[in-house]
């Protein structure tokens, strides 16, 4: 499986490099993963609505950009579905199992996605209804993915 993880914005905090360096090094052996980190747009504390739009509509362009016809696209959004691990895992099975080999996985920026991003998404997907920082939500992506494919092959993972 192709696993794409397209977001909005650097990584700083060494923290998170390290983890999700671990996890997609751990991924390896299961599927090809690509992280790709495009600019937040620049823009003032303080927007209006229309700005605002403004923003995640130039950031939406950019992220499509980066996402090919063929893809099955989760975008990560407060507002999607929650899954348990094994709904996930199963999921990821799924889509194997039909022939879905690329997978998508888009974290927008502080504004959030643009609608066209919610449009091309074929799933809403969230971590909780609770706010996270979209860096961190990289690192937690990952190691689901990874747990992911332990429960789908029967291997041990903590619990």
């Amino acid at each position: 499986m192709n696993i794409s993880i397209v977001c909005i914005g650097k990584l700083k905090e060494k923290y998170l490099k390290q983890g999700i360096d671990e996890f997609t090094k751990r991924l390896g052996p299961y599927a090809k993963v690509e992280i790709i980190e495009l600019a937040d747009e620049k823009a003032p504390e303080n927007l209006s609505e229309s700005e605002m739009i403004q923003v995640k509509d130039r950031e939406g362009e950019r992220i499509l950009g980066k996402v090919s016809d063929d893809a099955h696209v989760f975008a990560l959004a407060i507002e999607g579905k929650q899954f348990s691990s094994e709904q996930f895992a199963e999921k990821l099975d799924s889509l194997a199992t039909y022939g879905k080999s690329k997978v998508v996985f888009i974290i927008g920026g502080s504004l959030g996605l643009s609608d066209a991003v919610y449009k091309r998404a074929n799933e809403l997907i969230s971590f909780s209804k609770m706010t996270f920082p979209h860096q961190m939500i990289r690192m937690f992506l990952l190691e689901q993915v990874y747990r992911a494919f332990r429960i789908n092959r029967g291997e041990p993972y903590h619990k």
